[in-house]
């Protein structure tokens, strides 16, 4: 079997091709509004018996 030669191998991108996740800040949006949910709802489930419990 023929050993492959590593400069034949590798791949270089520079620039924009090089970027492979997702740019426009759409996640960052969804995660910040999952996160203020979560929150809020743990704070209803930890807090909420004892605010409404007269």
């Amino acid at each position: 079997m023929a050993e492959s030669d590593p400069s034949e191998t590798r791949v270089r991108s520079e620039g924009p091709e090089a970027r492979a996740g997702e740019t426009s800040g759409h996640v960052r949006i969804v995660l910040g509004i999952s996160l203020t949910l979560a929150i809020l709802i743990l704070s209803a489930i930890v807090w909420g018996p004892a605010l409404f419990n007269h």
